[in-house]
């Protein structure tokens, strides 16, 4: 070069020459570009020129103020290259980017970023498949750096956008498609991974985001929509599987939801619920139910209870929508609350059960009305009745499995509140909407109680006075007096779930005569003395709504069965001495009831009225183990075996059962006898008397539920009870019983004439003071006050008199004269008298 340069210049100095030529004829080319031209080959097919590269990257690694430059003219020369396709070069500048980044960790850095998600846009809005995908993994390869320095000004809104519809792509060549789909993917993936623990960043979670991300992902999930809800490990995944979209998808949208903050899970789901809405994905059910196994699995467990609560309001805004939509919310609910077991519920309980017991009013309402109340997604009536009632038992289940995630004492708090939403006749209304009448109130109360029985199942406690109070027991037992078969049953049910600890009911479900009961391996505990106060509280109660239950002429298998195993879950889980008597005599007065030609029994209940007696008294003498009890029993159990095989349950409860002829006469010796088994437990210490006193139902005013009491029960059952019952009267008891004459009759129907004017009198009384205005009200009382004072005032001066006068009267204020009063000091106490 000197060389040509000394030839061209002659024998002039060389500071003449340089300064005689022009200037831009020497302009040096600054290093970097130079370094950075070096890396491309002649024949882009060469690849990368490494040791170039190598001493690329040193320069920057020296000189880190010169990497901004570094990447505009690599931006440069890829916008040249793109818009001459020339690819090869856009793949050789990208690779050189690519290792820079990877290798330049310093502040400068932001800089240099800039230049580069320039190259990875101008490749993403390229319509060439293969450069879409280049630029994506770019991106990727970036969003998996941890920078030090933050970014002010940086924004990913384009590449959300971008990402979002390559997810979305209809590529004709289906091989193309799914590379665009994955890299959409990854994508959005990489985009998440960059801003969501970026405080400077745009937040990622705002709506305008989470409305393009969270569908691209559910769009790539439902095109390949498998049985399975959560992805194999990749040990046991093959490597077609790893590649897949639907795996990536939810690797990514797993990884999503796990990142998401308390604040940000109302953001993340509402998508997903507009989603399934807008592609009518609830009516499948699977894909929904898929979708939100993802959702919670991957949350923090702390927050399941929000998502309960979006799916919950969800559920209410559809509340006029057809019933597979509303059935196919509550199946995802069904299958949330599993997972979310103790988190589900979140802190507020009985806002969750009042949704769903709404909801199965709103759908009575639905089947009986016969319209969703102006919808236009409606069927004829018979399909949309089905799908009703298949709705109503989705929600029934789903009530079972949140409370299945309680506490006990939070259960206890949802069965007070199922029944106090249960409609009882002339207490609570029906239905909210009108026009459904006794069929409405009948469905309500079906299907709460069917709610209750499944909260109540699996349920345990140690105080039965928490487990079944007043305020629950006695409701529920109201409801055992109803001439409604089912309703009977499901109130059994509950009894059963609530008296039986130790899982013992299954034992009794089939109603035989058990020879030996160790063969049952009962879990039998000692009684507590909160289920001795419980058994004399409510006993009673129990006793009488048993024996009301076996004179209903509706009652089939099933309730006599029900009826069997609540006796026995009373006899091993709550039974002394006291109550084992009772129950004796509850099974002695069952015996008499079927004989009574009083009730107007048909042929079957007398039979298995016989035949329940017999199979209960079998198992309480063996758990008494009295042998002369046992012995009398099996006695009378092997003369009906070859005389009245019709008294014993395993030729009753069959499909097809023997029954007693109803002109055959029930002779002695096939009836268990009070007198005996009062003479043998007497001698094992109980209580004769109470034994040898026959069981006489206490009748309430409840009864009035069941539409059948009539003026001769009333006189031949309630008005002896209270003496019959009273310890200090059983002396009286036992002396014969008086002839019954006209007078007494006349007595007796006087006698119930008087307490029906005393409940009108009682009736009165609170309508007055429920209707009356205030100021009746008030001067009512006042009067009383004035009586009530006036008649103190009497007393006190008859028994608190002045001191005397000397004159030895006393005048009065009203001019009469009365006694001279003796002080106490002046009177004379006898000598035993004075201390």
């Amino acid at each position: 070069m000197f060389f040509v340069f000394h030839l061209f210049c002659g024998s002039r100095s060389a500071t003449t020459c340089l300064s005689s030529l022009p200037t831009k004829s020497f302009f040096v080319m600054p290093r970097y570009k130079r370094l950075v031209d070096n890396i491309f080959p002649e024949d882009p097919e060469d690849g990368l020129v490494k040791a170039n590269m190598e001493k690329l990257t040193f320069y920057a690694l020296s000189a880190p103020e010169k990497l901004d430059r570094i990447g505009a003219y690599l931006s440069e020369r890829l916008s040249r290259d793109v818009a001459r396709h020339r690819y090869g070069y856009v793949c050789i500048a990208m690779e050189a980017l690519d290792q820079l980044l990877m290798a330049c960790h310093c502040q400068s850095i932001n800089l240099f970023v800039e230049s580069f998600l320039k190259m990875v846009r101008k490749l993403l809005e390229s319509d060439k498949p293969n450069l879409q995908i280049l630029g994506t993994n770019s991106f990727v390869k970036f969003a998996n750096i941890e920078e030090d320095t933050p970014s002010y000004h940086r924004s990913y809104d384009f590449f959300v956008s971008r990402f979002s519809e390559m997810c979305h792509s209809s590529f004709e060549d289906p091989d193309v498609r799914t590379k665009i789909r994955m890299a959409g993917i990854k994508g959005l993936q990489g985009v998440v991974r960059k801003t969501v623990n970026d405080e400077l960043q745009a937040n990622i979670w705002d709506p305008q985001h989470m409305d393009k991300i969270v569908p691209s992902l559910l769009f790539n999930l439902q095109s390949g929509e498998r049985t399975e809800s959560r992805s194999p490990s990749p040990l046991q995944a093959s490597e077609k599987e790893k590649e897949s979209p639907v795996e990536l998808t939810e690797r990514c949208f797993r990884e999503l939801l796990g990142r998401a903050a308390y604040g940000n899970i109302k953001n993340a789901v509402t998508p997903v619920l507009m989603h399934l809405d807008n592609h009518s994905l609830w009516e499948g059910k699977t894909f929904a139910v898929r979708c939100f196994k993802i959702i919670m699995y991957s949350i923090q467990s702390q927050h399941s209870h929000l998502v309960i609560q979006q799916l919950l309001g969800h559920l209410d805004a559809n509340s006029k929508n057809s019933a597979t939509v509303r059935a196919g919310i509550v199946e995802v609910l069904l299958e949330a609350a599993a997972i979310a077991a103790s988190g589900s519920v979140g802190p507020t309980v009985l806002e969750v059960f009042n949704t769903l017991l709404r909801q199965l009013r709103l759908s009575a309402d639905y089947e009986l009305t016969g319209s969703y109340d102006g919808s236009t997604n409606i069927g004829t009536k018979i399909i949309k009745a089905h799908e009703e009632r298949q709705l109503q038992e989705a929600v029934i289940r789903t009530i079972g499995s949140f409370a299945n995630t309680l506490p006990t004492y939070q259960r206890s708090e949802v069965m007070l509140f199922i029944m106090g939403k249960i409609p009882v006749p002339g207490i609570h209304p029906a239905l909210p909407s009108s026009g459904c009448g006794s069929e409405g109130t009948r469905m309500i109360q079906v299907m709460l109680l069917k709610s209750l029985v499944q909260v109540t199942a699996g349920f345990q406690t140690t105080n039965m006075l928490t487990a079944l109070p007043t305020s629950f027991l006695e409701p529920l037992l109201s409801f055992f007096l109803t001439e409604d078969p089912e309703i009977r049953l499901l109130v059994l049910q509950i009894l059963l779930s609530l008296i039986d600890r130790h899982d013992n009911t299954a034992k009794f479900r089939d109603i035989s005569i058990i020879s030996d009961i160790s063969l049952l391996k009962l879990k039998v505990d000692k009684c507590s003395r909160q289920d001795n106060l419980f058994m004399k509280k409510h006993g009673q109660q129990l006793y009488r709504h048993i024996y009301l239950g076996c004179k209903e002429q509706s009652s089939g298998r099933q309730h006599y069965e029900s009826l069997f195993a609540l006796l026995g879950i009373l006899s091993v889980e709550l039974a002394n001495e006291e109550v084992v008597v009772d129950l004796i005599r509850l099974a002695l007065a069952l015996q008499d009831l079927a004989l009574s030609t009083d009730e107007d029994l048909p042929v079957f209940n007398r039979c298995a009225v016989h035949a329940l007696a017999a199979a209960y008294l079998n198992l309480i003498c063996q758990l008494t183990t009295v042998p002369a009890f046992c012995q009398h029993i099996q006695e009378v159990i092997e003369v009906r075996q070859k005389k009245s095989p019709y008294f014993l349950p395993e030729d009753v409860f069959i499909d097809d059962p023997k029954l007693l002829s109803s002109a055959e006469k029930v002779e002695g010796d096939v009836l268990f006898l009070q007198s005996k088994i009062t003479e043998v437990l007497g001698g094992s210490g109980y209580n004769t008397d109470r034994l040898a006193t026959p069981y006489v139902p206490q009748y309430t005013d409840e009864d009035r539920l069941s539409k059948r009491k009539s003026i001769g029960e009333t006189v031949s059952l309630q008005v002896e009870m209270e003496s019959r019952n009273s310890p200090e009267k059983e002396e009286v008891e036992r002396t014969p019983a008086e002839e019954i004459t006209f007078e007494t009759l006349k007595n007796a129907i006087g006698t119930v004439g008087m307490e029906e004017q005393e409940r009108e009198r009682r009736r009165q009384v609170v309508e007055k003071f429920q209707k009356a205005p205030f100021e009746e009200i008030a001067a009512h009382c006042g009067a009383r006050a004035t009586l009530l004072q006036s008649k103190l005032n009497q007393i006190f001066d008859i028994t608190i008199r002045p001191p005397p006068s000397p004159s030895g009267t006393i005048s009065s204020g009203y001019g009469q004269s009365q006694s001279r009063s003796i002080p106490i000091y002046e009177m004379k106490f006898p000598d035993l008298c004075v201390y």
